[in-house]
């Protein structure tokens, strides 16, 4: 048996060759199928990927100028007070925090999770 020589798919169908048409269709559909998918599931991720850090650094911010309006602009909080914008930013965050992981649990990824079967 001859060695497979690599050619393009309009020589190999010049040719005539049945194995050379074979395998230039078996690359051609797993090109087709493994690395188009994949191009288009790694575009997906880098713009999801981008929109979160750009929805957290937004985040950030907005907390951090909250900070500052509530030390700078309430006067209230100076001497031993000056500890109080920062638990009041801190719990915020926490509760921004626990606001999103209940979504991502109880959205639509808790469809997909199989209810669990009582072997009782």
């Amino acid at each position: 048996m001859a060695p497979f020589k690599r050619g393009s798919a309009s020589g190999a169908a010049k040719s005539g060759d049945p194995r050379r048409d074979a395998v230039s269709l078996v690359v051609a559909y797993v090109k087709q199928e493994t690395i188009d998918p994949l191009r288009s599931l790694l575009r997906f991720v880098l713009f999801g990927v981008a929109g979160s850090i750009a929805v957290g650094l937004g985040a950030l911010l907005l907390l951090l100028a909250g900070l500052r309006i509530l030390q700078g602009e309430t006067g209230t909080f100076h001497g031993n007070l000056s500890w109080v914008p920062y638990l009041i930013i801190a719990v915020i965050s926490v509760l921004i925090i626990a606001l999103c992981g209940w979504r991502i649990v109880s959205g639509p990824a808790a469809r997909r999770i199989p209810a669990k079967k009582n072997t009782d």
